[in-house]
């Protein structure tokens, strides 16, 4: 490897590890929202009333349209307005919650195809024996749900590491970027410097396909 790679990286390593770890506290923070509110919307979404569907798929529209840029600007710069709401958010907050709930709205549709894909005779076998809807859904109907989706929940996952990028940017939080581009701005060796930012998010986005595919091997249904 040519002496400027190596240079850059032992000459900053404690800002890039620094920059790696606040990326993983906003994944694992934001992917922690976005699956229990995740797993509540897909639940309406399947649910036999109709206000419910209409609420889950009025929060999936709303989500998924909006680009993740102007939710994150709406949750810290609009929530701070003096002239709106008022609310002292820090950037992180804003971050993991625009993030989370972002994502949030991907997982519920994965969900909801999850539950599709448990039998129809389960729900009603379940019913006739006295359960209700809700206890239905969550001790026979979501667990299988779960298992079906390992594989789609995974993606997103690595498309939430991917999507963290734009938190640096938009709300100055010291992740990877933001200081990959601190640091470009005091060397300009701008190839050298994001090739390591890059190495960063290739490690957990590395980690997470491993991860997921043990849990494949191990829990996903073969259908």
């Amino acid at each position: 490897m040519p002496t400027a790679f190596v240079d850059i990286l032992t000459d900053n390593f404690g800002e890039f590890s620094s920059g790696f770890w606040v990326t993983v506290r906003l994944v694992v923070v934001a992917f922690a929202i976005a699956m229990v509110v995740g797993t509540l919307i897909g639940a309406f979404r399947v649910a036999p009333n109709k206000w419910l569907q209409r609420a889950g798929g009025l929060y999936v529209e709303f989500f998924r349209n909006i680009p993740l840029l102007v939710l994150l600007i709406l949750l810290f710069y609009g929530l701070r307005d003096k002239n709106g709401p008022g609310i002292p958010i820090t950037g992180f907050v804003a971050g993991v919650l625009g993030l989370g709930l972002y994502t949030a709205a991907y997982i519920a549709e994965a969900l909801r195809s999850g539950v599709f894909s448990v039998s129809k005779g389960q729900i009603e076998a379940s019913l006739s024996l006295g359960f209700s809807y809700t206890e239905t859904m969550r001790r026979i109907i979501l667990p299988q749900a779960f298992r079906t989706v390992i594989s789609p929940i995974g993606s997103l996952i690595i498309a939430m590491i991917k999507n963290s990028a734009v938190i640096g940017v938009a709300l100055a939080l010291d992740d990877l970027l933001k200081v990959g581009r601190t640091i470009q701005s005091r060397n300009f060796q701008t190839f050298e410097t994001f090739f390591w930012a890059g190495v960063g998010y290739l490690i957990l986005t590395g980690l997470v396909t491993v991860v997921i595919r043990q849990l494949e091997n191990r829990y996903a249904i073969k259908r």
